[in-house]
């Protein structure tokens, strides 16, 4: 667990112009550890692009990765009793000026892994190019400037373009800090990942990516010397593959191989509510999920417990479009739950009784990465066509469902898509707006403006206290109530490792931190 930082409560951050917490002058600084043990070899569900600037993708087995080698001003561990709760690395101290200016003190005596030492700079450089709008990966709520005040202090503004800067306190423990001169050396930057946190980047090799403990980290060496991730997108094959030896861990299990592993005393079973809620996105670019009626109704035809059913240990039950980990959760009134009366109702008033006038619908899924996904989309499938919806399934592997994922020009491929979205950060917009506001348009292509205002609103609120308010009681009811997407459950992350690893703490993004971890 975490035992060697200095926590920042969420019930610190009720009013602009409040301090965001204070150091522990101990935190993190302990006497190096030696190195022993083995290398860890992790067998992930996805894989990587191969392009390791941070801001090119979306993908999750990246983003895990990302956390063994680079720093964040913040960590976030996300518990359910505390999803506010924020974790000093990089900064020591985040204190708002005022409603555009966010202070931030920088820790000394940090150095990336190539030796350069890292200052307000790198922040600069890092928020002002991740918050460019030809970024794939959009995850800001706008565009940024960052004042240099000196090498341990900046100021990060947002005057300019009209929103709060205290929107960047949530986002500290989700974006990964990039030195400057990569900032600037675009294929360097693409080429190696070079950052600060426990592990340096070595190689990639085929499906394996081989990280080295980095000696110089600022809470002290990490005792295990190495980590592997390697992609194996099977997940019985990650199972025999643990079960032999020939892993330490292992992530996205199904129930029967929970129990397999579990009846087996050299393991560890590990089960966490996640920050992911996964999805049953609707191209709402073009007929016939353009008509919100239409989505209403096909929101309405499926028996989310029932799907729950399926997962077994992999599911929870959430009642809005943002996990209970996440900082607005709520459960909504307005959810729209299994009622086939209410479909038939609705597709009436749409203009398609009984389902009739209808097109075939096209609906991608994925198997391997997330679990249970073929079993339960057949289960959606099947609930859709006895409303009279003409369904089309198609099961694909990661990579080929991965490519058709984001809407395109003029609609995405089929008309609905599964998928979660897995951000390590209590922060609700890098679901909310990344998913549902006009300027994004990830995957479902909605253009909504009465969606729009409530997700400017509550971006803009002034203060923390009344941004969660506007969340719970406008933003996430107007977006169950439009239903661009369906959010069908929270997902339970499960892992399973080997004993012999100890010490090791798995976020609820799955990221992990091996900093205190020791194997064999």
């Amino acid at each position: 667990m975490i035992t060697r930082r200095n926590v920042l409560h969420g019930s610190l951050l009720a009013t602009a112009g409040a301090a965001v917490g204070r150091i522990n002058p101990d935190f993190f600084f302990t006497s190096a550890h030696a190195q022993e043990g083995r290398t860890m070899r992790f067998l992930g569900a996805e894989a990587l692009t191969g392009n390791w600037d941070p801001t090119t993708h979306t993908n999750l087995g990246q983003l895990i990765v990302e956390g063994f080698v680079f720093g964040y001003l913040t960590r976030a561990p996300m518990s359910p009793d505390n999803p506010e709760e924020l974790i000093y690395e990089l900064a020591t101290e985040m204190n708002s000026v005022d409603e555009y200016t966010l202070e931030v003190k920088l820790r000394e005596g940090v150095k990336f892994h190539d030796g350069t030492p890292f200052t307000a700079a790198d922040v600069k450089a890092t928020y002002e190019y991740g918050c460019q709008p030809d970024r794939p990966a959009q995850w800001y709520p706008g565009q940024v400037k960052v004042e240099v005040i000196d090498d341990l202090t900046c100021h990060i503004k947002t005057e300019e373009f009209g929103y709060p800067a205290a929107l960047y306190i949530y986002l500290s423990s989700f974006l990964p800090i990039m030195a400057a001169k990569d900032v600037e050396n675009k294929a360097q930057l693409s080429a190696r990942m070079n950052g600060t946190g426990p592990m340096k980047f070595v190689e990639q090799q085929g499906d394996s990516t081989f990280l080295e403990a980095n000696a110089d980290f600022l809470g002290g060496a990490p005792k295990i010397p190495g980590v592997e991730y390697r992609f194996v997108g099977d997940t019985t094959t990650r199972t025999l593959s643990l079960l032999n030896g020939e892993a330490d861990i292992i992530e996205r299990l199904e129930a029967e191989q929970v129990d397999t592993i579990a009846a087996d005393d050299r393991f560890t079973i590990s089960k966490a509510l996640s920050v992911e809620n996964k999805y049953l996105f609707f191209r709402c670019s073009k007929a016939p999920f353009d008509n919100p009626l239409v989505r209403q109704a096909a929101a309405h035809a499926i028996d989310r417990e029932g799907i729950l059913e399926i997962l077994g240990v992999s599911g929870a039950f959430s009642k809005a479009h943002i996990s209970p980990v996440k900082f607005g959760y709520t459960e909504v009134e307005n959810y729209r739950e299994y009622d086939p009366e209410k479909c038939q109702e609705l597709l009436a008033e749409a203009g398609f009784p009984g389902g009739e006038g209808l097109p075939e619908l096209t609906y991608y899924t994925s198997v391997g990465f997330y679990p249970k996904t073929k079993e339960y989309a057949e289960y959606i499938a099947a609930l859709l066509q006895e409303q009279g919806f003409k369904i089309n399934l198609q099961t694909l592997e990661v990579a080929a469902w991965g490519n058709l994922l984001y809407d395109k020009e003029g609609g995405g491929e089929g008309n609905m898509i599964d998928c979660g979205w897995c951000t390590g950060s209590p922060e609700p917009d890098l679901v909310l707006r990344t998913h549902f506001h006009s300027s994004s348009k990830r995957i479902t292509g909605i253009v909504d403006p009465e969606i729009d205002a409530v997700l400017d609103k509550e971006r803009n609120a002034k203060t923390i206290d009344e941004r969660r308010k506007i969340l719970q009681e406008e933003t996430l009811p107007m977006i169950a109530d439009k239903v661009p997407a369906h959010a069908l459950f929270t997902s339970v992350f499960i892992h399973a490792y080997t004993k012999e690893l100890e010490g090791l703490y798995i976020y609820p993004n799955g990221m992990q931190d091996v900093t205190d971890a020791t194997l064999g």
